[in-house]
C-alpha cells in the first residue's frame, strides 16, 4: 500500500473518508518533553492519508482530522491508524479534512532524503555499509558497519562531497517497482529488505547519479530543498561506527545555538571565541590550585579541632558530634579521627552547602553494639545507606536536614535515658 503522504510528501491538505474509528488511549511524550502523557481519544482509519505513518526509521507527522490533533499515526498491513486526541467520534463514511503539521515533515523529509545522500558517499567512498539509523529529535545519526574511527578529515570529504550535489540541484524521485519482476528493483539499495506485511509496490528512492534506495519514507524532489548537511562527529558503538548528522533547518538552528553559547562564554570569560580555550585552560588550573589549597586547609581545621578536644579538661565527653558542610571531603573526617583521643563516640559528617537538605558522608566511631545501633537509626533519618565493621561505620545520606534530630539522640542516649532499639 502507498499512501497519499507517499505520492505526494508536498501535499499539506487532503479530503477523504474513515473507514472506521474505535476509541483508544496512548501513552504520548509532548515534543520537547519527558513525561509520558495518558491521552483519551480514537483510533481513526481512513482511505488515504497525507500523514505518514512511523516506519523506515523516520518518526511519524503529527496533523488534525476536522482540526482534532492526531498525536501518532502507525502502520498496520496496508492501513495508517491516526490516534485522534478527542472526545468526538467520528463515523464511518465521514467526509473529513485532514491537515498536516508542515514544518515537523519538512524537517523529518530534509533528515532522511540527507541520510540517504549521506549513506550513498560512504558506501562510494570507503565501501562502507550503512546498517541502520536514527531520527532524533536534534541531531541524526548513521551507523557504519566498520571497526575504524572515522577521522574528520573523512567526514570533512564526504560533507563536502554531499554539499557540492547540493549546490548542483540533484533530482530526487520516488518510483513504484514490482519486487518480483521489475529489473530496476534489483539494483536498488535494500539493506533491511521489505516488511513481511508489505503488500503490493515497492518505493524506490533514486538520487539522480547517486543511488537507487528502497524505502517507504517521505523525501526531497531535489537535493537543493536540503539546504546544507553537517556531519558533527563520529563515534565508536560496539563493532560499528555512528556518523552524527544534521540536515537543513537543524543546521541553521544548531548554528544559532551555538552563536548565543558564544555570547555568554563571551561574558563569563571575558574574552572573544579565540581567547575561550586559553582562558578555560587557566580557570582550570586556578581552580586545582584553589582546591589542592581548600583541602590542605580542611585537614588543618581537622588537626585543630582534634587537638581543642584532646586538650579539653578530662573526664573527655561520652560523644562528641562535627558538622561540615565544606562539601564532601572524606580527608577531613580520617585526619580528625587519626589525631582524636579514643574512648569518645564520635559522630563525624561533611555534605554539601545546599538549599535542599543536601547529601553527604557520614562516620560513627566507638562501641561496637552501639555503632551497629546508631548506624541503622541514623541511616533511615538521613536517607541513606552504609555498612559498619566492629568499630567503625560509614555511610552515605541524602538528607542532612535531619542531622539535629541525630544529634538530639545521642544526647538522649549519653546524657539522658537510653533510647530503646
Amino acid at each position: 500500500m502507498v499512501f497519499k503522504c507517499q505520492e505526494d510528501s508536498f501535499l499539506r491538505q487532503f479530503t477523504t473518508k474513515v473507514l472506521s474509528c474505535e476509541a483508544a488511549t496512548l501513552d504520548w511524550i509532548p515534543p520537547g518533553e519527558n513525561n509520558v502523557k495518558k491521552l483519551q481519544g480514537y483510533n481513526v482509519i481512513c482511505e488515504d492519508t497525507i500523514l505518514f505513518p512511523e516506519g523506515g526509521g523516520q518518526p511519524c507527522d503529527y496533523g488534525q482530522l476536522n482540526g482534532q490533533p492526531v498525536r501518532s499515526v502507525i502502520r498496520k498491513g496496508a492501513e495508517a491508524i491516526h490516534f485522534v486526541e478527542t472526545s468526538t467520534r467520528f463515523e464511518e463514511g465521514d467526509v473529513i479534512k485532514q491537515s498536516l503539521d508542515w514544518n515537523r515533515r519538512l524537517e523529518h523529509m530534509q533528515q532522511h532524503s540527507g541520510q540517504h545522500l549521506i549513506t550513498a558517499l560512504f558506501d562510494s567512498e570507503f565501501k562502507y555499509d550503512t546498517t541502520s539509523w536514527w531520527l532524533g529529535s536534534d541531531t541524526s545519526y548513521i551507523e557504519l558497519d566498520t571497526k575504524h574511527l572515522i577521522s574528520r578529515e573523512s567526514l570533512d570529504l564526504i560533507e563536502r562531497r554531499a554539499n557540492e550535489l547540493i549546490r548542483e540541484g540533484r533530482v530526487v524521485t520516488v518510483q513504484l517497482e514490482d519486487p518480483e519482476i521489475a529489473k530496476e528493483f534489483q539494483d536498488a539499495r535494500a539493506p533491511r529488505g521489505l516488511p513481511k506485511d508489505h503488500v503490493g509496490l515497492a518505493r524506490v528512492v533514486r538520487i539522480e547519479g547517486v543511488e537507487s534506495n528502497m524505502c517507504c519514507g517521505t523525501h526531497v524532489s531535489n537535493l537543493s530543498q536540503l539546504q546544507c548537511i553537517k556531519l558533527l562527529y563520529a563515534e565508536k558503538s560496539k563493532n560499528a561506527v555512528n556518523v552524527h548528522f544534521v540536515v537543513g533547518e537543524r543546521v541553521l538552528r544548531k548554528l544559532g545555538e551555538i552563536f548565543q553559547r558564544e555570547l555568554q562564554m563571551n561574558l563569563t570569560l571575558k574574552g572573544g571565541p579565540t581567547q575561550h580555550l586559553e582562558l578555560i585552560q587557566k580557570l582550570q588550573l586556578n581552580l586545582k590550585s584553589s582546591t589542592k589549597a581548600f583541602q590542605k586547609l580542611l585537614k588543618d581545621v581537622a588537626i585543630s579541632e582534634a587537638e581543642k578536644l584532646e586538650n579539653t579538661p578530662q573526664p573527655y565527653p561520652k560523644y562528641y558530634c562535627l558538622h561540615r558542610k565544606d562539601g564532601i571531603e572524606p580527608d577531613f573526617i580520617n585526619t580528625f579521627q587519626r589525631n582524636a583521643p579514643e574512648g569518645i563516640f564520635y559522630f563525624l559528617t561533611v555534605s554539601e552547602n545546599s538549599s535542599n537538605n543536601g547529601k553527604g558522608l557520614m562516620v560513627l566511631r566507638g562501641s561496637e553494639n552501639e555503632v551497629k545501633k546508631f548506624g541503622e537509626i541514623f541511616m533511615e533519618l538521613l536517607e541513606g545507606k552504609g555498612n559498619g565493621r566492629d568499630t567503625n561505620f560509614q555511610g552515605k545520606f541524602n538528607n542532612g536536614s535531619k542531622i539535629p534530630e541525630c544529634n538530639a539522640i545521642l544526647e538522649k542516649h549519653f546524657n539522658g535515658d537510653k533510647i530503646k532499639k
